[in-house]
């Protein structure tokens, strides 16, 4: 699988783009500003149905423009072709399609084409809160589980509901058990499903990780990734039993899934604390080339990888080290944006693969010349 072409209306900075790819490997270069992170922005809506950067949709509507639109066109093993689109309207809902048909529901969209972006802001992996984090392995696991992703979607719906009523138990001064009761049936349900897929999925996933983290680092330190969850001591109905009264004084469901994070160390010690910048970095290129492993020996074909701007600080024995490994013939189809022009011509001068080149200026995305 891979996208043949993409078309943008009034996205972010592009008035319109009608772009052409090559199969392998695509990059758009370019001084920072000029919309090359858009134009990635824009492939990442067509797997997602929403924005890597930025969740509120009509904040990525040009200014002063009423929509935007973008329309990408993909090529299966089969040759068989699919558009996939994706509207937003001021004030209206978004639109979705794929081959003109509307979605009802977004999440049915979600891992029919299976994509992985590495980008400068997944060093928020390692040094935000807990809650990335668990997005994270969330949206890693749901592109190859429906069933996961329904799963998390019906316990958020159920832990909504019961943090209602316990602010509204609270404001009324009194307390029905049998109504809390219902929603913890539904919270251990899918609480327990999600608990297990977590834990599996990060056993089979470790390996890889470990494997992508010596060949970038050289080999140099030992990386391990913990799953931290109240679950691996108790299940879901004894965490909501044993924390009732502190759920009441609270008003809100302090125990569950929801609570999960993901330790990341390097030598025994956190990546957070005392890792540098050049070992942080390492660690989310790492995380993101597994995941890319991991995602294709599920799906059985290969996802799109994207690189932004991840050159950034790396010296050119680096560069062209990780251009060559995603040059080869594990990975399909890679998009790379880079400011360094030069840098990017020189690399593909010593490595023969199909590749195009785009000049990104003030929004404008040209084709250049000496591609091959």
């Amino acid at each position: 699988m891979y996208l043949k072409s993409l078309i943008v209306n009034n996205f972010k900075n592009y008035t319109e783009a009608n772009l052409e790819f090559s199969e392998k490997i695509n990059c758009f270069v370019g001084d920072n500003g000029e919309g090359k992170t858009n134009l990635l922005d824009a492939i990442y809506y067509l797997s997602f149905c929403k924005s890597y950067f930025n969740l509120v949709d009509m904040q990525n509507i040009k200014h002063e423009e009423d929509f935007f639109a973008i329309h990408g066109n993909y090529i299966r093993k089969d040759e068989y072709q699919d558009m996939v689109s994706c509207i937003q309207k001021r004030n209206q809902r978004k639109v979705f399609r794929i081959n003109k048909k509307e979605y009802e529901r977004l999440a049915d969209h979600i891992g029919l084409f299976p994509l992985v972006m590495i980008s400068p802001y997944d060093r928020d992996l390692i040094n935000e809160g807990s809650e990335i984090r668990r997005k994270y392995i969330d949206s890693v696991i749901s592109q190859f589980d429906r069933i996961y992703l329904d799963d998390l979607i019906n316990y958020n719906k159920a832990l909504q509901q019961r943090n209602a009523l316990l602010k509204q138990f609270a404001e009324s001064n009194r307390f029905e058990s049998a109504s809390l009761e219902m929603w913890n049936v539904h919270l251990q349900k899918h609480g327990e499903n999600i608990y297990q897929k977590r834990k599996v999925f990060l056993e089979e996933f470790m390996p890889l990780f470990q494997h992508y983290f010596a060949f970038i680092s050289g080999g140099k330190e030992k990386v391990e990734i913990s799953y931290l969850s109240q679950m691996n001591d108790n299940d879901m109905e004894g965490l909501l039993k044993d924390n009732l009264q502190r759920d009441r004084a609270l008003q809100y469901t302090s125990v569950g899934i929801h609570k999960d994070d993901l330790e990341f160390m390097m030598d025994g010690f956190a990546v957070k604390k005392f890792g540098s910048q050049g070992q942080q970095k390492s660690f989310f290129i790492a995380l993101k080339l597994a995941q890319f492993e991991y995602t294709k020996n599920i799906k059985g074909f290969k996802p799109i990888l994207l690189f932004d701007d991840i050159f950034d600080k790396l010296d050119n024995t680096r560069v062209e080290q990780l251009i060559k490994l995603v040059a080869d013939q594990n990975f399909k189809q890679v998009f790379i944006t880079d400011t360094q022009t030069e840098r990017i011509v020189n690399v593909f001068e010593k490595i023969n693969i199909p590749h195009k080149i785009f000049k990104v200026e003030k929004g404008r995305a040209t084709e250049m010349e000496q591609n091959v």
